[in-house]
């Protein structure tokens, strides 16, 4: 979409952004932010990017905690036991039995076991899964920076649309109280009657009114915007802007090209897949057997008096190997076999609902751009040809050629003119966000 020349640029003043320091309850300075400082300031505060950054390092816990099983794993067990009767041995003979008590009173062991995977289907599983698991997190966490940017542009765009519209009503009241003044002196002069003043009261005190509706929905969208960035919301908050910038960055090219894979949900749902694949292959070679060495040492201590118990220990050390075949589960391991594979399958098909949403999705926020940036542009003529009526109605009404009805119409013409030309430049910015979020291209760098 070609550049065009702008009919009507407004004056507002700018405002110098300052840094945003830690924030303080007993803190009551007002912070002067742009739409870059607002989002950035929100992706260190936002409660929700806050918790999507903590299950990044539980995740990383978790991986860590299922490859801790490749370590050699080392454990000490200990006993004592004291006989209080003491278990017994018989020995058989021609008739007669000959009891053998074959253990002391005081028994003790102190020993050490070690053991080492060499081949475990779980351990091997945990390995090769938390490549995706990491990038499973990473994606959610951009998932959550993208809603970060696109839910502060909007709320950003809402308070600088109320705020203009305050403008807008403010310079029309400025109007209004003039031609007020100017009927009234021409009624007490005898030109005119007292209703062309009666009309002027009733125009300003509808403007009176719409000006404190404005002024309070400030308020409340000011707020919204403090809950979304994660602001202390008993802090004052003002908002930065250049009119020329918002009008210019209101552009965006409409050829680009759709790609899914530039959506952060569609590549959740690949690597969700890739998730799924490895446990088709876990349950593949499920039958495969566990293989680990094993080792220990251990010393053994026995006498009847406790005070003599640890003189002597009689050691015993060995080393071998674990295998542990799965022969029968019931089924199981082909059960879980086959649920991974339907569990792959139903992936396959939230891969093509994804593509469908997003289609559908892009071609919605490309009508909506498109619409709303010929309304723009219409409306933006209007507010030129609103000001030059004013202006040639007001002059021939001081003349006396029109009436002061057609005075008020052409002021309310001019005040629905830039009303509506400011709804549509922010409803053009909004749709602009929507536009470049369906093709994921909203990210927090591409805000200036």
């Amino acid at each position: 979409m070609k550049k065009i020349r702008y009919l009507f640029i407004p004056n507002i003043l700018l405002f110098l952004p300052v840094v945003l320091f830690a924030q303080s309850p007993a803190d009551t300075t007002t912070a002067v932010v742009n739409l870059k400082q607002s989002i950035d300031f929100a992706l260190r505060n936002q409660p929700q990017l806050k918790q999507a950054n903590i299950d990044e390092q539980i995740n990383e816990r978790d991986i860590s905690i299922a490859l801790s099983a490749w370590l050699p794993q080392l454990n000490s067990s200990n006993s004592f036991q004291h006989f209080i009767q003491r278990p017994a041995q018989f020995a058989a003979g021609q008739g007669t039995g000959q009891q053998n008590f074959a253990i002391v009173h005081n028994v003790s062991t102190i020993g050490v076991n070690a053991s080492q995977v060499i081949y475990n289907n779980d351990v091997l599983q945990a390995s090769r899964a938390s490549k995706y698991s990491r990038q499973y997190y990473k994606q959610n966490t951009e998932s959550s920076k993208i809603d970060v940017v696109s839910y502060v542009s909007k709320a950003f765009y809402d308070v600088l649309l109320s705020q203009r519209q305050l403008d807008i009503i403010k310079e029309d009241i400025v109007r209004l109280r003039r031609s007020l003044k100017d009927a009234y002196s021409r009624y007490q002069a005898g030109v005119v009657d007292k209703t062309d003043y009666k009309q002027a009261t009733i125009a300003l005190n509808n403007s009176l009114a719409s000006q404190k509706q404005i002024q309070e929905a400030i308020k409340s969208k000011t707020a919204l915007l403090k809950q979304i960035m994660g602001f202390n919301p008993e802090k004052g908050l003002a908002l930065a802007y250049d009119s020329a910038r918002l009008t210019s960055e209101a552009v965006v090219d409409t050829n680009q090209m759709l790609n899914y894979t530039n959506r952060v949900e569609y590549r959740l749902l690949q690597t969700q897949k890739n998730l799924l694949n490895l446990n088709i292959s876990y349950y593949k070679w499920g039958f495969l057997p566990s293989l680990s060495a094993t080792g220990g040492y251990s010393l053994a201590y026995f006498n009847d008096s406790f005070s003599k118990l640890y003189n002597n220990g009689y050691p015993t050390s060995f080393a071998g190997l674990s295998l542990t075949f799965p022969i029968f589960t019931g089924g199981k391991r082909l059960q879980n076999l086959a649920k991974a594979r339907l569990q792959v399958e139903r992936s396959d098909l939230d891969l093509i609902n994804s593509r469908n949403t997003i289609n559908t999705e892009y071609a919605q926020a490309l009508a909506n751009y498109k619409s709303n940036y010929t309304n723009w542009l219409i409306l933006n003529e209007n507010v030129t040809l609103a000001k030059d009526v004013y202006k040639v109605v007001d002059l021939q009404y001081r003349e006396g050629i029109k009436t002061y009805l057609d005075v008020i119409v052409s002021q309310a013409d001019l005040r629905t003119a830039e009303l509506n030309y400011y709804n549509a430049l922010f409803q053009l910015l909004s749709s602009k966000i929507d536009l470049q979020r369906s093709l994921g291209t909203l990210q927090p760098e591409t805000i200036q």
